[in-house]
């Protein structure tokens, strides 16, 4: 029988800290699934909605975007083809917990913003619409069509369509993504932020000037064949468990894998896959042949060392290294690169990386007797300032012995949310190219606009100055996602209005603008049937599958709408009967929405008939597919990246936010992060034992975290420090608890995506105070007018 919600909140004095996991998975990551899944959904329904979950017949997991066996490439599906956090992002969205109006009754919205993340996501799934007026406390029931006449009033009072935003979420699909995007230039802007303003857009930068497309260039394949694959600023076993599968095989096929990373992951180390006996029960296997420890920042100063490694190699045994043949055909700038790649300073490579010449140049070893090498990476190299210049650098790695549009080789950056790429490829961007805005307008017989609209920062900055008044948020959380919390959530309070299309309670439901409104959604797992009869949606995987997904569990509540169904609901409404897109036949029959992608998105050709494959289709991708480079030089450009040492002066760290084992994005699962041995709590800082003491402070002690930035100092109160073995002069501490000493202003080059990794902070001695409960990292003040 499921598990009613906590009625207590998170104790941070109930911190238990032991040693960290010796293997990733195994049979307590099988125990912890099922045990979660019982709790949240119970036993009947967790046999129902397991075997499910990525399954051809089934739907998509709600949690990361890691691809699906494919049987062209000779592989079949498993029973269990998910992982410990697949099982809780299925039972988080699929529980049998309910958050009804009874509950926002009882809850004042002054009382619900001194909850934490954890509690509020505990409660359950949203049942019916609702609002939350000027100068009332509670949020209160209304009705959809009610609802959506409140929306299309304020947003219609607006003094101009610019003064709104309109975000997205990784989790909604391509049809709601389409339409969404849609809707949003009818009414006259294309302020569409999203969640990859904020991860990999960095990735996408970088690709696009380099290779001419802004995806990765491998399949799952690919990645299983590798002879070498590097892994950078990534940590699998917590945020792509399913990758370790893959790894495996790249063990098992005799492969070497090595991991750059200022901590030391479990996931990395040793894999008990629970699909073989010898991983339930066995030792497992050993992943990680070189662990490079590198400290925050580092990571452009490693590659450049590496790819002058590779470079000087060639000079002293002409052709024996680079692939000259490739390089000569494809690319462009190779001399300009060799010239800068060829200074490496060793003193201050090793003061950057923090790592020895002679690892670095095991490492670059391993690069020239690869024949097939992999790049993965993740957040750990977007959320910097320099992100676009290094991931560019590792383009140049790639390139220098033409690991790009070869069988086993390429650059794989690891999406962190299930569709969060395919949102892009249906127009959720800000900048979408001009091909894409005339062939919508032609499709359509309408006008959009053609400026450019605003990023996620960029709104941030607009609500903050009064320019942009209003935010619809289509899934996510976006209070709880942004960095400097106590601005963004200041500029949130400031809006006239804030619409949240969700399947659960979270931090952006108490943050509210003058008028809130809740508007509650179906989920993956759900079944969604309109008027034609049942339906099914589609996303995009990391590598560019795009397939079908389809609910099966009866709706939390009779009064949830689907994603589509808000959309064609509230176009109607905000735009007018008279308005040329036939918004209702969307609702109707979604085939009618593949239809027009397949006539508007370049590779979506025939989009009905090929998602409905059981694999669905691959997107094209030129530099895999034929080595072609849709570049300003129609070939494949190398870069010069000069790192730029990060000062951090006597007596701070560089601090970087990460997640918790128990967490997917801002979704707390639970309290046990225990890869890295702690239980119970989140408020804690991970520092090296040697500069634990070098700062006069002792394991245990209770710290504030002081942030410094040019704009003045953020703090985040009353954090635990833990020993534990960063790299030195080096933190970590969990988001969104460690999002307020995140600055606005600080962004990454090019991508202007927030650096959350790399944050100049001081530990201060907290004073014990008797004040108001303990938030997660929330120290606004409520609701007031």
């Amino acid at each position: 029988m499921a598990r009613g919600a906590p009625d207590r909140d998170v104790d941070e004095d109930a911190l238990q800290v032991g040693e960290p996991g010796g293997a990733a998975a195994g049979l307590t990551g099988v125990a912890v699934s099922l045990r979660r899944s019982w709790e949240q959904m119970g036993i009947g329904r967790t046999v129902r909605t397991l075997p499910l979950l990525n399954q051809r017949a089934g739907f998509d997991c709600p949690g990361c975007a890691w691809p699906d066996p494919l049987a062209a490439d000779g592989n079949r599906r498993k029973p269990a083809e998910f992982c410990e956090n697949g099982a809780k992002a299925v039972a988080e969205e699929a529980t049998t917990r309910r958050v009804g109006a009874d509950f926002f009754a009882r809850h004042s919205i002054a009382e619900l913003a001194e909850r934490t993340d954890y509690w509020l996501g505990q409660q359950g799934r949203l049942t019916q619409p609702m609002i939350l007026r000027r100068g009332d406390d509670h949020y209160r029931p209304i009705d959809w069509d009610a609802a959506f006449d409140v929306i299309a009033a304020e947003l219609a009072a607006l003094g101009s369509p610019d003064q709104a935003a309109f975000y997205t979420s990784g989790r909604t699909s391509n049809e709601a993504a389409f339409l969404y995007q849609l809707m949003v230039r009818c009414f006259g802007t294309n302020n569409l932020p999203d969640c990859s303003n904020m991860c990999h857009e960095s990735s996408g930068a970088a690709l696009t000037e380099t290779i001419g497309i802004g995806t990765g260039s491998v399949s799952l394949s690919d990645v299983e064949h590798a002879d070498l694959v590097l892994v950078l600023g990534q940590n699998p076993g917590t945020n792509h468990p399913r990758m370790l599968s893959s790894l495996e095989k790249v063990k098992e096929r005799g492969g070497r894998i090595v991991s750059v990373n200022p901590l030391p992951e479990t996931g990395m180390r040793r894999f008990k896959n629970p699909q073989r006996l010898s991983g339930m029960v066995g030792q497992g296997t050993e992943l990680a042949d070189e662990f490079a420890q590198i400290r925050i920042g580092g990571d452009l100063a490693l590659l450049n060392a590496l790819t002058g490694l590779l470079v000087l190699a060639d000079d002293a045994a002409p052709g024996t290294v680079l692939d000259r043949e490739f390089i000569e055909a494809h690319t462009h700038g190779f001399a300009e690169f060799a010239e800068r790649a060829r200074q490496i300073d060793w003193a201050e490579t090793e003061r950057a990386t923090g790592l020895g010449q002679r690892q670095i140049e095991r490492i670059a070893h391993l690069l020239i007797d690869s024949e097939r090498t992999v790049v993965c990476w993740a957040m750990g190299l977007t959320q910097h300032k320099q992100a676009v210049a290094t991931i560019r650098e590792v383009v140049n790695l790639m390139l220098l012995r033409g690991m790009i549009g070869k069988p086993g080789a390429g650059l794989c950056p690891v999406r962190g949310h299930s569709n969060v790429q395919g949102d892009r490829t249906m127009g959720i961007y800000e900048k979408m190219p001009e091909s894409f805005l005339h062939a919508l307008e032609r499709e359509f017989g309408v006008t959009v606009p053609h400026e450019h609209g605003s990023d996620t920062v960029e709104v941030l900055h607009g609500m903050r100055d009064g320019r942009i008044r209003a935010l619809v948020a289509m899934g996510g959380n976006f209070a709880a996602a942004t960095p400097d919390t106590e601005a963004t959530e200041r500029a949130l309070r400031g809006c006239a209005l804030t619409v949240h299309v969700s399947t659960k309670l979270n931090r952006s439901h108490v943050v509210p603008g003058d008028t809130a409104l809740i508007l509650p959604t179906l989920g993956r797992t759900e079944r969604d049937t309109q008027e034609s009869g049942e339906q099914f949606v589609t996303v995009e995987d990391s590598m560019s599958v795009v397939h079908a997904s389809r609910g099966r569990l009866r709706p939390a509540s009779e009064q949830l709408l689907s994603e589509v169904a808000i959309i064609s609901r509230l176009a109607r409404r905000l735009l007018g009967a008279q308005h040329p897109v036939r918004w209702q036949q969307f609702e109707r029959d979604y085939d009618v929405i593949r239809d027009h992608i397949a006539r508007v998105v370049p590779g979506c050709e025939d989009y009905n008939e090929r998602v409905r494959q059981p694999d669905g289709f691959v997107m094209p991708h030129p530099p895999r597919d034929s080595r072609t480079f849709p570049t300003e030089t129609g070939r494949a450009n190398f870069t010069v990246n000069v790192p730029e040492p990060i000062e951090v002066g006597e007596g701070r760290l560089l601090l970087q936010t990460l997640r918790s084992h128990d967490q997917y994005n801002t979704t707390i699962y639970g309290l046990s992060d225990r890869y890295r041995g702690i239980e119970d709590a989140r408020r804690v800082v991970l520092v090296n034992e040697a500069d634990i003491a070098a700062l006069g402070f002792a394991d245990g002690d209770l710290v504030d975290l002081v942030s410094e930035w040019t704009d003045g100092d953020r703090r985040a109160a009353r954090f635990r420090i833990v020993s534990y073995p960063t790299a030195r002069g080096c933190a970590a501490a969990y988001y969104p608890e460690a999002n307020p000493l995140v600055p606005l202003g600080a962004v990454a080059e090019k991508s202007n995506t927030p650096v959350s990794k790399a944050v100049v902070v001081r530990l201060e001695a907290h004073v014990r105070q008797e004040a108001a409960p303990l938030r997660s990292a929330h120290e606004s003040p409520a609701r007031s007018h």
